[in-house]
């Protein structure tokens, strides 16, 4: 039986615990995992306390080699050169690799990008999938190279979204489908038998990294773009709308396709599952609500708390495009 692959894991993000956590039990035999790279520590949360992110926390306690430089620099290189990897998987690690980074281990340096390639290279690719109201996504798998995410693609897992799917239960299953992945390609690329194909650069698109300023409505928008506006963007950057005295923050939708006999953003009711509001078409359904301070609760819940009477008018604002046919500019 061959030797597992000799593998370096470079990421930072929570995306990658299922696959690391599998690399250490079940996976052995697929590839063995000598060590991390990940971000240095940052200053976070009260008080600023120095804290790990969640890849660096996953090592603590194992028998890893971890390396979290500030920079990748020509130390970090020679770092990286001296473990003699045979594959370096790149997850969600947030710094572009150079030519003599990505050249270093044997059988490539490979990364694992949360989407369907094409569609959705750059950094937000779970969020804008929802937010863009895709019945479907995937976690592919690609030979790095200098130009984002355009690579030539290996393997895809694809998953589903369903209409009340948020990207945060969208990104534990592309997490988890990172797994069967790298357990069917590792062999066939240790026998050289893993075939890479050239993705159509024609199709495509680009998203970016999110900000606060996002979580926003236009209500002469469609119902179902704008719920899945919503969807896309829970738990973060989230959509707030202004309500009576408050800002509220939405943490689910979905749409109807009824016509509302009202202006867009006029509050027209609510039934046993949301607070309904008309839209440019079709009525949009809030279906869960926060108000500072307090927890994200049900609409139920949360009108009882909180009566919103049909006839408030909530303002629209415009949407920033999250999704463009070239890169966005840093």
């Amino acid at each position: 039986m061959a030797e597992p692959i000799r593998l370096v894991f470079m990421g930072s993000d929570p995306v990658a615990l299922p696959l690391l956590d599998w690399l250490e039990g079940e996976g052995r035999e697929v590839a063995s995992l000598k060590a991390v790279v990940t971000g240095p520590d940052r200053e976070s949360g009260r008080g600023q306390a120095l804290r790990p992110n969640s890849v660096k926390s996953w090592t603590l306690g194992r028998e890893l080699t971890v390396l979290q430089p500030e920079k990748l620099d020509p130390s970090a290189l020679t770092a990286l050169s001296e473990l003699r990897p045979d594959v370096v998987l790149v997850v969600a690690y947030g710094h572009i690799l150079r030519d003599d980074f990505i050249a270093v281990p044997r059988l490539g340096t490979l990364n694992l990008h949360a989407s369907i390639l094409p569609r959705y290279r750059g950094a937000s690719p779970i969020q804008t999938s929802v937010a863009e109201g895709d019945t479907e996504t995937g976690m592919t798998l690609m030979r790095i190279v200098r130009e984002l995410d355009a690579g030539p693609v290996a393997e895809l897992e694809r998953v589903p979204i369903g209409a009340l799917d948020t990207a945060s239960e969208v990104e534990a299953r592309l997490a988890r489908a990172a797994i069967p992945l790298v357990a069917r390609a590792f062999p066939l690329l240790e026998r050289g038998a893993l075939a890479f194909a050239a993705q159509d650069h024609g199709r495509a698109s680009f998203c970016r990294r999110l900000e606060k300023s996002d979580g926003v409505l236009d209500f002469t928008a469609s119902a179902r773009v704008l719920a899945a506006r919503v969807n896309g963007l829970s738990p973060w950057p989230s959509v707030s709308v202004d309500l009576p005295g408050t800002s509220v923050k939405l943490g689910l939708a979905d749409c109807t396709a009824d016509a509302a006999p009202a202006a867009p953003g006029t509050v027209t009711g609510a039934d046993a599952h949301g607070l309904l509001v008309a839209t440019g078409s079709g009525t949009l359904r809030l279906r869960r609500l926060q108000r500072p301070g307090g927890k994200m609760l049900e609409a139920a819940e949360f009108l009882r708390g909180f009566p919103v009477p049909a006839g408030t008018v909530i303002a629209s604002r415009a949407m920033p495009a999250l999704v463009s046919a070239t890169p966005f500019r840093r």
